[in-house]
């Protein structure tokens, strides 16, 4: 019996480790493919300069407008996320924590918004676009990748909550506090690494999402200084260069990948670090 549990241990322990390895080995294959595809067209210019004229022909300049267009939507849409999903995350676990049926049906359907598809969500933003009268633009562009991340944001929060001990909430109460002053002074001090880490990981889907922003954001080669300017991705970029029947254009869109990949690997790092650094905080 003991021999079947030592069997059963290391073969399960060897099916773990092949699928952990195994993903590691196919993240480093496609961050390989990207920059040895794109190296030559990774240059300073693709970074510091807006395309100009017959870019996508293979013309002349960079992806500045697709990289600030980016940052703009992501960092727009994770501001709104942040001021629906933080209180949304902390009223699930501090009002209605005596609602456990209530609680589970709210989860259910952020993990079901959570898996609609992204071109589900930038149709409904392209009908709300045309219902308010709005043009595609970089506010429409922000809105839709709101509604993309809000559930994501909210549902990475909770979870975090979900794992500070109860014990903890119920001597707030008991000692007076509010469930406003619970939320914000215990449970959201207590959860704060993990609010990071849902701020990141949300901007990190908006910044690399395409289908959201194809009928919303629009695109130019400009760089949008106004809300009801049009706005480019970098996503969007990534794809009408690959559309190019030139290779050097082609190339290019290896070359935005991989800026984009950058950006996303910056974004992943930054939300480990800070993460590990406010749990220790807090540990103090």
């Amino acid at each position: 019996m003991n021999r079947r549990k030592l069997i059963e241990e290391r073969f399960f322990k060897l099916l773990s480790s092949i699928a952990s390895y195994s993903l590691i080995a196919i993240l480093a294959f496609i961050i390989v493919i990207i920059f040895v595809k794109g190296f030559h067209a990774l240059t300073f210019d693709m970074v510091i300069k807006a395309p100009k004229g017959g870019f996508y022909y293979g013309g002349e300049g960079g992806v500045l407008n697709a990289i600030l267009g980016s940052l703009y939507i992501a960092g727009g849409a994770s501001i709104i996320a942040i001021g629906i999903g933080m209180p949304a995350a902390l009223y699930i676990n501090v009002n209605l924590v005596r609602h456990h049926a209530l609680q589970n049906t709210i989860r259910y359907f952020l993990d079901a918004l959570w898996g609609i598809p992204s071109i589900v969500y930038g149709a409904f933003g392209f009908t709300l676009m045309l219902y308010l009268g709005m043009n595609a633009s970089l506010l429409a562009g922000i809105i839709t990748v709101a509604l993309l991340i809000t559930p994501i944001m909210i549902r990475t929060f909770d979870e975090v909550l979900c794992t500070i001990p109860k014990g903890l909430l119920e001597s707030s109460l008991a000692l007076g506090s509010t469930n406003t002053e619970t939320a914000f002074r215990v449970m959201f001090k207590q959860g704060f690494s993990g609010f990071i880490t849902a701020i990141l990981l949300a901007f990190g889907r908006g910044i690399g999402d395409a289908a959201s922003v194809l009928f919303t954001a629009g695109y130019t080669d400009l760089i949008p200084v106004n809300l009801d300017e049009p706005a480019a991705t970098l996503p969007l970029s990534i794809f009408f260069q690959l559309s190019s029947p030139i290779p050097e254009v082609r190339e290019r869109a290896f070359a935005s990948a991989a800026i984009l990949t950058l950006i996303i690997l910056v974004i992943s790092l930054t939300a480990r670090a800070l993460s590990k650094k406010y749990s220790k905080s807090n540990l103090q």
